[in-house]
């Protein structure tokens, strides 16, 4: 079950996250398998949680890992979303992070 910021409770659902995603990879190469394998990545980490209520904060900071590893122009668009980037400081700040794990 997810907890919704409102404090509604539904139940997980691997369509919600391969939506979601699927703006963020919009004109991306990205095809609806990987997409599909990403929800199941997403799934399989929360389930290791063990957790039966995980926070939808939670849910989004499951799918940043496997998108970051997908497409990183999606990962941005994503996180520049679910962190909510005010300014450009804070996509030089991400890009930058993107650069020392590639050892640029």
């Amino acid at each position: 079950m997810v907890v919704k910021r409102s404090g509604v409770t539904e139940a997980f659902s691997r369509e919600k996250i391969v939506n979601g995603v699927r703006k963020a990879c919009q004109g991306r190469p990205v095809s609806d398998d990987d997409l599909a394998l990403l929800a199941q990545r997403v799934e399989e980490t929360l389930r290791a949680s063990g957790s039966a209520e995980l926070d939808s904060h939670d849910v989004g900071l499951a799918i940043l890992g496997p998108l970051k590893d997908l497409d990183e122009v999606a990962f941005l668009r994503f996180a520049s979303v679910y962190q909510g980037f005010d300014s450009l400081d804070d996509f030089e700040a991400a890009i930058n992070l993107l650069r020392i794990e590639h050892g640029q």
